[in-house]
């Protein structure tokens, strides 16, 4: 009898034990990190202000051409003055902002580094000037010739993207029907292996003179360079990925009393995805290259045809902006691409990651 009064205590405990423990804070990050950015970013003002204010006195000259350096550099100042402002109020905010903590943790160091370089950079090229000019352009002129572009850099990355969706699109289209009719049908591999052997290795770029000579519109003609471009690998790993789908699966479905079309549709290209993703980034790349050779070649906008341009008239300011657009650019899309491949791959998720 003088054990039961116990019982409802150990009941009433029971929750008390289950109650899942709060989850610790993210301990403090170190100083390093924390103040790396706005260190590298007051860095790269210092060394900018530096070199700008000792260019007119090495140059002997007086009165408003003294103030010339920090008019073409502006964009720069702006730039450096927006990062350290707001790197100084990330620090402030981090202590209550879990995300923005983790973000710090593991992004701090890398743009840190980016502005070192840039200090370097401006040190090398406009300091030092230990490289030719004006081949090699200091940071502060690279962005304030892509701030005065800022329209035509615009449109071209527009033509740019128009064009290479178009043609990424054909080629992925006929890379996929090509890949399953020569991965699923007997009669299409035999005929189309011995055109992939010979046709596929050749370099979409080395089309370009036949191109522009079938095709007067030279827009259709780079559309279609991209698209075979993208043809040949899509095609490739998408037969192979169609091909070598597990018998098991087939016959599994085959017992079940499917189709040819549930086969393909259902069973073959769900297990082929892996392979068809890898088809498409190797198509992607392909894609870039291409649709820069084309552009400087026979269309008259985009970003391969700003570059060129640039090149032309000697603005190599201009020519390294359009990399730096490039790089934004490319990187964009196949960011893109990557996470289209988590959604639909998603016990792949991670694997390889951009």
């Amino acid at each position: 009898m003088n054990a039961a009064p116990a019982a409802p205590t150990q009941i009433a405990a029971a929750p008390n034990a289950a109650t899942p423990a709060v989850a610790p804070l993210p301990e403090r990050l170190p100083w390093k990190t924390l103040l790396a950015l706005p260190l590298a970013t007051a860095l790269a003002l210092a060394v900018h202000f530096f070199i700008a204010r000792k260019e007119p006195a090495e140059a002997g000259f007086t009165g408003l051409s003294d103030f010339m350096p920090w008019v073409e550099s502006r964009a720069y100042l702006l730039l450096l003055g927006t990062v350290l402002l707001t790197s100084l109020g990330v620090v402030a905010v981090q202590k209550i902002w879990l995300g923005l903590r983790q973000w710090m943790r593991g992004m701090c160091p890398i743009l840190a580094a980016a502005f070192v370089l840039l200090s370097a950079w401006e040190v090398i090229t406009t300091g030092l000037q230990l490289l030719p000019m004006p081949y090699f352009p200091g940071p502060a002129a690279v962005l304030q010739s892509m701030v005065n572009d800022r329209a035509m850099i615009f449109d071209s990355t527009w033509h740019s993207l128009l064009l290479l969706i178009g043609g990424y699109a054909l080629g992925v289209v006929s890379g996929v029907v090509t890949g399953v009719c020569i991965g699923w049908f007997e009669p299409a591999r035999y005929w189309g292996m011995p055109v992939l052997k010979v046709v596929g290795p050749i370099p979409a770029t080395a089309w370009i003179p036949l191109a522009l000579v079938v095709s007067p519109n030279a827009m259709f003609s780079a559309t279609a360079l991209i698209a075979l471009a993208v043809w040949f690998p899509v095609t490739m790993l998408t037969s192979s990925g169609i091909s070598n789908t597990r018998a098991s699966y087939l016959d599994v479905a085959r017992t079940l009393g499917a189709s040819r079309s549930y086969l393909i549709f259902r069973v073959a290209i769900p297990a082929a995805m892996p392979n068809i993703f890898i088809g498409l980034f190797m198509g992607l790349g392909a894609s870039f290259l291409t649709l820069v050779v084309a552009e400087t070649v026979g269309v008259k906008s985009g970003l391969g045809w700003y570059l060129s341009w640039a090149q032309g008239w000697a603005e190599y300011g201009k020519v390294y902006g359009a990399l730096v657009i490039m790089a934004a650019f490319f990187s964009t899309i196949m960011t893109v691409l990557f996470r289209v491949r988590d959604r639909v791959l998603v016990w792949q998720k991670g694997t390889i990651k951009w």
